[in-house]
């Protein structure tokens, strides 16, 4: 026998959970581009939201919440630090000294696009840091944080008079092993991944002899 449905649509209504609950965590990404002329004056500013991030962004998050080593008794990197990322499972140092893990961000600029896909690692025509034709001089970088944000910045300057149009935008992380040898000697093993991937709405442009800061801002709440 089958049960009459006595549950209305307004019942359901009222038992829905919303989407975003009132103190729900919630992550948001932002990229800014402000573009100045060759006498210094602001001639364009940009902003749109970042929607991209790869997997290896969650790789380097794990870090923050599940730690870099199993247990107490598991002295072997997380699996998904090995798997993922690539890191070595233990890595072997002089006598009882430790190994140190650290990281740090910057920002890739490229003339290309590509669709998105969470293992990408490269952007699709990474913009080369120089002089020539086509290529950004790579500037003053900066990585912040105020309150619950963090501010990845990049300082670009077109040291030709051709202008260079960015299409795309990448956050690049490194991860910095650092360890003393069986000789004692200190060294360091890094590795490099794509954290986010995404394509400017509309291409910014820095015109000839004219520079430009691009930012990306992390905010967490909640």
């Amino acid at each position: 026998m089958v049960t009459p449905d006595l549950v209305s649509e307004e019942d359901i209504a009222k038992l829905t959970i919303p989407d975003d609950l009132p103190d729900e965590p919630s992550f948001k990404a932002y990229i800014e581009a402000k573009v100045y002329d060759n006498e210094g004056h602001l001639v364009r500013y940009h902003r749109q939201p970042m929607k991209s991030l790869t997997e290896y962004f969650l790789g380097i998050i794990s870090i923050l919440t599940i730690g870099t080593y199993q247990n107490a008794s598991t002295n072997q990197a997380q699996g998904i630090l090995v798997n993922l990322l690539g890191l070595p499972s233990q890595q072997s140092t002089y006598s009882q000294a430790l190994a140190n893990i650290s990281w740090d961000w910057t920002i890739q600029l490229g003339s290309g696009t590509q669709s998105f896909s969470p293992s990408l690692t490269t952007l699709a025509a990474p913009i080369a840091s120089g002089t020539a034709a086509g290529q950004l001089l790579y500037g003053n970088e900066s990585v912040s944080y105020a309150g619950s944000s963090i501010y990845v910045s990049l300082q670009v300057t077109n040291n030709n008079s051709s202008a260079v149009s960015v299409t795309e935008i990448g956050l690049q992380g490194t991860i910095y092993i650092q360890y003393y040898t069986s000789g004692n000697a200190y060294t360091h093993a890094s590795y490099s991944f794509l954290l986010s991937y995404d394509t400017f709405s509309t291409p910014v442009t820095v015109p000839g002899y004219g520079m430009a800061v691009f930012q990306i801002t992390l905010t967490f709440t909640g």
